[in-house]
């Protein structure tokens, strides 16, 4: 049965695949997670809420994913430090219109099937918010992390698994064998019909016709909504399920109905001749990476594709500006993002992120660095290979990168060598709400 037959695509926007499948599908997004791998950076927010590229969060870009895909009904299960996040969600994903039946509805764990039980799992977060996905009566039920980050036509995926006949779809991207066994990998058969899944295995079996690369799954499935009420009725009710969908759920539903894997290469939104770019800003080392790309001239991901654009919370603020052109005190800032409000006052950035409200001071020289929002640095500090939280206020003349016992010391350092700096580590206001 041909996927047109059944999808009836509306117009195409761009690289968009809008259709009837879309607007009948319910999106799920997990963002409840603390994310510990990312140590202090989440000591006051869920890993969801962490900025990310200059102005946006994490969650923009799964959110945004949906949008532009036409799913434009969605549910985001909070748990961990939540606060920030609501408000993100809040200020910057209110333009749904709720007259034509968009939203997006924040659903904190409210402890609403047992008054000693929070959310247990990615499966439980499901099922203690049946009642809400019943309501919006849809068809198709996505489930998605709010912690990656990529870009995604969930269209494609929607339609590809009505053409199959699948009960569960699980998009998957494939990755060097040696890398797999951080991943849950996905064994299939030469029609993408899943014929095993292990979690984080020591051998973790290869694609067909491909014994070097793995599929590993990306936290993306797309349920028919009946079956998933029936999987996650059955699953809470299993005493000795820890009630998570990779762990649980999928392995069981593989013994007895059609679950598919999906190729994320066809669904990917990027330049055709590129890798599929997906990250999991899961640790420091990884966030500072990913954010570091983008200051390339040619970067993985490209933020300035006007077809497919991240949306996030917009404030206003005034132009960045630089001020002095002194030989010795020169504001300059080369293959680097700068973000509105920043004032870079006789400093010199190099490949480097300033979120909003910047400040950095004269004489500075600031290298390799993500600096998140509201950040001052006093005059003549000399940093390099950091990542700095936001409301920081680092002192004149800090030097930052240079010693690493000391940097040990008094912040975090990781096994690559970049330096996570935040307001308690200075002995500053940790300001809650981050």
């Amino acid at each position: 049965m041909s996927t047109s037959s059944i999808a009836r695509p509306g117009p195409t926007v761009g690289q968009r695949f809008v259709s009837q499948l879309t607007r009948r599908t319910y999106a799920m997004v997990l963002a409840g997670g603390r994310g510990s791998r990312l140590h202090e950076l989440t000591d006051w927010r869920a890993k969801p809420a962490v900025p990310f590229g200059g102005k946006f969060r994490i969650i923009d870009f799964a959110l945004s994913n949906c949008v532009n895909s036409g799913i434009r009904r969605i549910g985001v299960a909070t748990q961990y430090k939540a606060q920030s996040l609501i408000r993100h969600l809040q200020r910057g994903w209110s333009f749904l219109d709720g007259r034509f039946d968009e939203f997006i509805d924040v659903m904190p764990a409210q402890q609403q099937i047992c008054e000693s039980k929070w959310y247990q799992g990615t499966a439980d977060a499901v099922f203690q918010n049946l009642d809400r996905i019943r309501q919006a009566d849809p068809d198709y039920v996505l489930v998605l992390a709010g912690d990656h980050i990529y870009k995604m036509d969930y269209g494609r995926m929607l339609a590809e698994h009505v053409a199959r006949g699948a009960e569960l779809s699980v998009a998957c991207i494939d990755v060097p064998i040696a890398e797999a066994s951080a991943f849950g990998v996905m064994a299939v058969d030469e029609d993408g019909r899943v014929l095993a899944f292990q979690e984080k295995p020591a051998t973790p079996a290869p694609m067909p016709g491909s014994p070097d690369r793995a599929l590993a799954s990306m936290g993306v499935y797309v349920f028919n909504r009946k079956f998933l009420f029936e999987q996650l009725v059955l699953d809470e009710a299993d005493p000795n399920s820890s009630h998570d969908f990779g762990k649980d759920i999928i392995p069981r539903c593989l013994r007895e109905y059609p679950v598919y894997a999906h190729d994320f290469a066809t669904s990917s939104v990027g330049e055709d001749d590129k890798t599929p770019y997906w990250r999991d800003v899961g640790t420091i080392d990884a966030y500072w990476e990913a954010n570091l790309d983008l200051t390339h001239v040619i970067p993985d991901l490209n933020l300035y594709a006007e077809e497919w654009p991240i949306w996030t919370a917009q404030e206003q603020l005034p132009p960045a500006k630089f001020v002095f052109d002194d030989d010795d005190r020169r504001g300059t800032a080369v293959d680097s993002l700068v973000a509105g409000g920043c004032i870079i006052s006789g400093a010199h950035l190099r490949r480097s992120l300033a979120f909003a409200r910047v400040h950095i001071h004269s004489y500075c020289e600031v290298e390799d660095a993500v600096i998140l929002p509201s950040v001052e640095i006093g005059r003549g500090c000399k940093l390099r290979r950091v990542v700095i939280d936001k409301y920081c206020k680092i002192p004149p003349n800090t030097r930052i990168g240079f010693d690493p016992e000391e940097d040990r010391r008094l912040f975090h350092v990781t096994s690559r060598g970049i330096t996570l700096v935040t307001p308690a580590m200075l002995g500053q206001e940790v300001h809650f709400l981050r």
